[in-house]
């Protein structure tokens, strides 16, 4: 059985020291391995921005998309083979602007994959703008005399398309991450964990401390839970979605490949799909 560090490579990470990718990097190393996974069994799929990168950084299959593009490879990938363990990353510019299209669709489809979105409410990787997680007043290069947009909620859009399992974790909490991810993984469905992941070069604001002053442990609530739907929405809405741990879990609900008639369970590269003369001729002339 694979142990954590055997999921390093050789490649040494360039973010910049303190950026909380570091323990998002290491919390899926662990999971990983607590799984007792082995390398050749997970492949990993990213975006593009500074979080992209993480594809590189493990020793599994890894594939570094496009910008946004990160959920329809990993959706691909696992309807082609469910042996695989499927794990898409990205920042919050990735999967919250101009992928977002694909996140929507992704969760409504629950295609049996895990989606990890580093959330550090700022475009690192392209010098500090504003990013759609960006608070309103927020400045940046892009936004001098502060942001007028309003920021996004993901983890309440999520629940309001149909996520059957979303929770939301803090790097700098790394036991806690490091379950939430492993319990994405068991999950049977199409799993969002979003993390606040600060970055320590262009985001003054939202600083590890200023986190540590605000976020609600979900775990810590009494009687909390993550089974309710609505008392889930509740939640959010009076933490300002400030929380962390599951926040929703729908354990019922089957995943995509599951709901395909007659779809196989082994992959591709398994199955015989060698089509007899006869048979081929029989499908042409039904369209003569």
């Amino acid at each position: 059985m694979a142990t954590f560090k055997q999921f390093r490579n050789k490649v040494k990470p360039n973010w910049c020291p303190g950026c909380g990718d570091f323990s998002v990097l290491a919390a899926m190393q662990r999971a990983f391995a607590n799984l007792g996974l082995e390398p050749e069994d997970v492949a990993i799929v990213s975006g593009i921005g500074c979080s992209g990168r993480i594809s590189g950084y493990l020793n599994a299959y890894g594939f570094h998309g496009i910008h946004g593009r990160a959920l329809p490879i990993a959706q691909g990938l696992k309807l082609a083979n469910r042996d695989l363990t499927v794990v898409a990353a990205g920042g919050d510019g990735d999967g919250f602007a101009i992928g977002m299209g694909h996140t929507i669709h992704a969760i409504r489809r629950n295609v049996d994959i895990t989606y990890i979105v580093m959330d550090n409410q700022v475009y690192g990787l392209t010098k500090g703008q504003t990013s759609p997680r960006s608070e309103v007043g927020f400045k940046t290069k892009s936004t001098p005399k502060g942001s007028i947009e309003s920021p996004l909620s993901p983890m309440e859009m999520a629940l309001t398309v149909g996520a059957g399992f979303v929770a939301q974790g803090f790097s700098s909490d790394l036991k806690q991450l490091t379950r939430l991810i492993e319990e994405g993984i068991k999950h049977k469905g199409f799993s969002l964990i979003n993390v606040y992941s600060p970055c320590v070069t262009y985001n003054k604001i939202n600083t590890y401390d200023w986190f540590k002053d605000h976020l609600v442990n979900l775990e810590e609530v009494e009687g909390y839970d993550p089974s309710d739907r609505t008392k889930a929405m509740q939640k959010l809405m009076e933490h300002n979605s400030l929380v962390t741990g599951i926040i929703y879990q729908d354990k019922n609900r089957p995943s995509y490949e599951d709901m395909i008639p007659g779809f196989r369970e082994e992959p591709l590269v398994k199955q015989d799909l060698t089509l007899p003369r006869e048979k081929f001729e029989a499908m042409v002339a039904e369209f003569s």
